[in-house]
């Protein structure tokens, strides 16, 4: 890994964790959702269409772990990106799904 002349076994398992958490389809979604700026939880659910009480879990999980956070707006809650580097890993992983689709696609016959 690129700068990893440090690495620690403690820092390692704060990397898998990070992937842990972000290996969920319905946390991407929730994620997606909040690239654009704060939502509440009832906005992440129309967005996400997802149950409120299912994003509320799932948020739960990534406040946990760092990478949302909430503020509070009289009675409502509204939660946001606190680690945008998230937005980065994804683009390299698209990026890479992308190139491996388009090799796919080109080894099958034609119809």
């Amino acid at each position: 890994m690129a700068g990893s002349d440090h690495a620690t076994p403690e820092s390692m398992e704060l990397i898998a964790q990070y992937f842990r958490v972000l290996g969920d389809a319905q946390r991407l979604r929730i994620l997606h959702c909040l690239q654009g700026g704060e939502h509440t939880v009832g906005e992440i659910a129309d967005l996400s269409g997802a149950s409120p009480s299912n994003v509320s879990k799932h948020l739960a999980l990534l406040r946990a772990n760092g990478l949302v956070g909430r503020r509070q707006e009289g009675n409502r809650a509204y939660f946001g990106i606190t680690a945008p580097f998230i937005f980065e890993l994804c683009d390299i992983v698209c990026s890479g799904a992308r190139e491996r689709l388009a090799r796919e696609q080109a080894m099958l016959p034609p119809v």
